[in-house]
Parts: structure tokens; C-alpha cells; sequence
């Protein structure tokens, strides 16, 4: 039997992929983090199917639940939100199932930084003006960044920044930014991305931490900071120009 790493999309129940769905269907174990994935994502699984919310377990207590399933000769649906492969803590999940030979599958879905982007209507990489985009988040009561890995260090390339997990220490991130993107620099937080509570602050990096703070967002949220934000004035994408040799694609 096969333990699916599934992910759930950023928020919205129709935002999982049509194999995540049907995965989800197949499988008569489902474990999923209640704080963050939709309850009408469960209606996709088995009638009889054992639901087991991972919000209040930790790793060994999760890791037995998959083990026991596979044991008992059930596929498991493992429900992450956004996509597995970033901020997921899969990674150590995968570690033990290796370690215990239950074999695993994954199943990619919809990330939180795509669902921002398209709350904003913004491509996040623009012709001439940025074509670089940073995934990451900052050590503040969590596991400690990698050596290098820090907003002073990230922010002197000047690509747009997507940070994960900040929204409640948005004042650091803004200092932290502001010597390398000065404080006109556009910048977007989007909360709850999709959902039907879905909150967006637009400004620059100079405002936006008031506008956070006063909204109330302190969790669920994306931080993004760039020029491509902003883009208005941009050349066209060589993809679609007419002086592409495209017999040669």
C-alpha cells in the first residue's frame, strides 16, 4: 500500500488538482492538517474513510498513523496545504517511511505564492525588469535559516521576494528589506489567497507594514516585495515576437 503526499492547494476546495481529487477518492486513510486545509476537501474522500486531523499530532504520532495504515493494507491520502515541495515539513516524513519500507507518492498542488500572484493579477517574472523569484521565510520562533540564507543577504540580488510565515513580524522584514529596495518599492501581502476570505494590502515597502498591522493579519498570509510588482513600463517577451525563429523550436 502507497502513502500519497497530496497537496491541497492554497485554500480554495476547487483548487486541487483533478489527480489530487482522485487520489483523494482512492484512499480509505486520510490524514490532514485541519488549521489550514478545507473541510470540503474531505467530501472527496470514501464514505467510510478514517479522517484523522494532524493539527494536534507531532511527528512520531503522525508517522505511527501512516505506518499502522499501510500495515493494515490501506492506501493513505497525506493532505498538505499549498504544494508538498515548499515549507511542508515533508521531508522528514519521507526520512521515516523510508526508514519503516512504506513506500510514497506525491502529488503536486496549487502553492500559496501562485494563488497571491493571481489574487493580484501580476506575473511575478516581467520582461527586463525582474525574472527572479525568492521563496523564503525568516527564523522567528522557528527552525533557524541556513547560513546565507537571511533577508539582508537575499535582498542585495534585488529579485522579487515571496516570504512565507512573516505576516506577524512584518516590521522586520520591512527593515530588514528597505536599505536594498528603498521605500518606494512596490509591495503586496495577500492573505487567505483564494479563499472566500481572502484579503489583499497593495502599497510600498514603506506602508506596508502599517497597512498589515492594521488589517489584523498575523497568519495565512504571503509577503511579496519587487519591482515586478509594479511593472508597467516593460518590452514584450521575446516568446511571442515576430522576429522569433520559431522553425527552429
Amino acid at each position: 500500500m502507497t502513502v500519497y503526499f497530496i497537496g491541497a492547494g492554497p485554500g480554495a476546495a476547487d483548487l486541487i488538482t483533478l489527480r489530487g481529487a482522485r487520489t483523494l477518492a482512492a484512499c480509505w486513510v486520510c490524514l490532514y492538517a485541519g488549521s489550514l486545509v478545507p473541510r470540503e476537501l474531505l467530501a472527496e474522500c470514501p464514505p467510510d474513510a478514517r479522517l484523522v486531523d494532524t493539527a494536534q499530532l507531532d511527528l512520531d504520532r503522525i508517522t505511527e498513523e501512516l505506518v499502522r495504515a499501510h500495515r493494515d493494507g490501506h492506501d493513505v491520502a497525506r493532505l498538505h496545504s499549498g504544494d508538498p515541495s515548499v515549507f511542508s515539513a515533508v521531508a522528514e516524513q519521507m526520512r521515516r517511511l523510508d526508514a519503516a519500507g512504506v513506500p510514497y507518492e506525491v502529488v503536486p498542488g496549487v502553492p500559496a505564492f501562485a494563488a497571491a500572484a493571481a489574487a493580484l493579477k501580476r506575473e511575478l517574472t516581467v520582461p527586463t525588469v525582474g525574472q527572479t523569484v525568492i521563496l523564503t521565510r525568516i527564523a522567528q520562533q522557528a527552525t533557524a535559516m541556513p547560513e546565507g540564507e537571511d533577508l539582508a543577504t537575499l535582498g542585495r540580488s534585488g529579485a522579487l521576494i515571496v516570504l512565507h510565515l512573516a505576516a506577524r513580524h512584518v516590521d522586520r522584514v520591512v527593515d530588514e528589506l528597505l536599505p536594498h529596495y528603498g521605500p518606494d518599492c512596490p509591495a503586496a501581502v495577500v492573505a487567505y489567497a483564494s479563499r472566500p476570505d481572502e484579503l489583499v494590502l497593495r502599497g510600498t515597502l514603506d506602508e506596508i507594514g502599517r497597512q498589515v498591522k492594521d488589517a489584523g493579519v498575523l497568519r495565512t498570509a504571503v509577503i511579496m516585495v519587487g519591482r515586478t510588482l509594479g511593472a508597467e513600463q516593460f518590452g514584450d517577451s521575446h516568446l511571442y515576437s515576430p522576429e522569433r525563429d520559431r522553425h527552429s523550436c
